[in-house]
């Protein structure tokens, strides 16, 4: 008898490397507080966000807020920062339509 397997779906990979810039910001506590102060997370509910829509798309826009901090995660990652703003592209929420 032959059973179905349910999908497992592959992990999107803007959002795979938003958790390695996540990572990254862990890291360092002075770049972790920088993060939990701009977005008005605290520290004991940083877990609970990674399930808030929008939460991984916060933390590369924090990234990408500060050249120097997006040049130093690129290379710390081995990665190019363009790779950090596709990424920050793809998990940005839509642009309202604009009515006029």
């Amino acid at each position: 008898m032959l059973m179905k397997r349910k999908s497992i779906q592959a992990p999107d990979p803007a959002e795979h490397l938003a958790l390695d810039v996540l990572n990254w910001l862990i890291a360092d506590e002075e770049r972790l507080g920088s993060f939990l102060n701009a977005s008005g997370i605290d520290q004991s509910n940083l877990r609970q966000s990674l399930r808030a829509p929008g939460f991984l798309g916060a933390v590369l826009d924090h990234v990408m807020g500060d050249e120097a901090m997006l040049l130093a995660c690129a290379d710390s990652l081995g990665i190019r920062p363009e790779r950090i703003a596709d990424a920050w592209r793809r998990t940005a929420p839509p642009e309202p339509d604009d009515p006029f």
